[in-house]
C-alpha cells in the first residue's frame, strides 16, 4: 500500500490541511493499515447522501469515543471533482481524520483508471499489501455498518486482538488484563497448599506402609 503513494503528498483534512510529504510519514500512517480510496464528486448526487455514512462509519472505527481501540484502517478521498472549490466542500462532509490527494495532482485520475472505477461512490477497500479486498465496499457499508470492519479484517488476515467496537463489551463481562497472571497465580498456589496437605496426613499417620498398616488393623485401642 506505501508504494502506492510513497512519491505522492497526502494531505490532512484538518483545519491546516498538513501535509505527509517524506515516505517516512507515509510509511508510519499507511503501513498495516486497510485503506478505503473514496471515490467521489460533490457533483454527485449519491455521493452527497453516501457521505455522511461513511464519515459515521470511519468515526465508529477510529474515534475512541465510540472505540475501546482505533481500528487499523485508512480513509482516503480521492476528488473526481470538476474544481478545486468542489472539492473543497466536500472535504467538509468527511471526517478530519481522513486524507486526501491535492486536487492539481493528476495522480488521482490514475488511480481512477487502475481501479477502473465507473460508478460514484465507489470505496475500493485495499488489504496492506495493496491487493483488493473489496472493489467497492459502498453497498456493504450501508447494509453492515462497522460490523463489515471485521469481515474485511479476517480477508486480510490481520491479528487486532485489541480492537474492539463497542458492540462487542455488550453482554459480555468485563475482565483485568491481569485476570490470567491471576488464575495462573492461584493455581500455583492451590497445588502448593494440596501438595502441602498430603505432606501433612502423611506425617500425622506415621508415613508410608506403616501408616497404611494401621488404618488396615482398624484401631489401635
Amino acid at each position: 500500500m506505501v508504494d502506492l503513494f510513497v512519491e505522492h503528498v497526502l494531505v490532512k483534512n484538518n483545519k491546516d490541511q498538513d501535509e505527509l510529504d517524506t515516505e517516512r510519514e507515509i510509511v508510519l500512517r499507511l503501513q498495516n493499515r486497510i485503506l478505503m480510496l473514496f471515490f467521489a464528486s460533490a457533483a454527485c448526487e449519491s455521493c452527497q447522501q453516501f457521505a455522511p455514512t461513511l464519515s459515521d462509519f470511519f468515526k465508529r472505527l477510529t474515534d475512541e469515543f465510540y472505540v475501546d481501540r482505533a481500528a487499523q484502517l485508512v480513509l482516503l478521498y480521492i476528488s473526481l471533482d470538476q474544481s478545486e472549490e468542489q472539492q473543497e466542500s466536500f472535504l467538509k462532509e468527511l471526517p478530519k481524520a481522513c486524507l486526501f490527494l491535492a486536487y492539481e495532482d493528476p495522480y488521482r485520475r490514475q488511480l481512477e483508471a487502475m481501479f477502473n472505477v465507473e460508478e460514484l461512490p465507489t470505496v475500493v477497500v485495499l488489504r496492506p499489501d495493496c491487493s483488493i479486498l473489496t472493489p467497492n465496499a459502498a453497498e456493504e457499508i450501508l447494509c453492515l455498518g462497522p460490523r463489515c470492519y471485521r469481515n474485511w479484517q479476517e480477508a486480510a488476515e490481520m491479528i487486532d486482538r485489541s480492537f474492539m467496537i463497542s458492540e462487542d463489551f455488550e453482554g459480555k463481562s468485563m475482565c483485568s488484563l491481569s485476570d490470567p497472571v491471576r488464575r495462573l497465580k492461584y493455581k500455583v498456589e492451590d497445588e502448593k497448599q494440596k501438595k502441602s496437605k498430603k505432606r501433612s496426613r502423611g506425617w500425622r499417620g506415621g508415613g508410608g506402609e506403616d501408616a497404611g498398616a494401621v488404618d488396615g488393623g482398624g484401631s489401635p485401642w
